[in-house]
């Protein structure tokens, strides 16, 4: 078995529709929840993490979370190079197919 595939057979309920903001939504939620006046309901793909009012302990929590969940396993200085909620999506999924 190739590693990209092992990679993606780990990624618990993520591996077939693949990781996107639903899912990133609640981790966020659940990991350090939401500032007041921010709507993660919202358009938020694109937001900056610093303007949902996560600093770079609350988007190492979130990643951390999503390790947990999904098997992912995340470079941890990769993480303070995601700036907006659409580049974490974007790497977790690119862990899942290898790339």
């Amino acid at each position: 078995m190739k590693m990209a595939t092992m990679k993606m057979a780990t990624m618990k309920g993520a591996t077939m529709a693949g990781f996107g903001i639903g899912e990133l939504r609640t981790i966020m939620r659940g990991s350090a929840g939401s500032a007041e006046g921010v709507d993660l309901d919202g358009e938020i793909a694109a937001v900056p993490f610093a303007e949902l009012g996560y600093d770079s302990l609350a988007v190492l929590e979130m990643m951390s979370e999503v390790q947990r969940r999904y098997g992912v396993v995340i470079d941890e200085n990769v993480v303070f190079d995601l700036e907006t909620p659409q580049d974490a999506i974007d790497h977790v999924n690119s862990l899942a197919v290898g790339v």
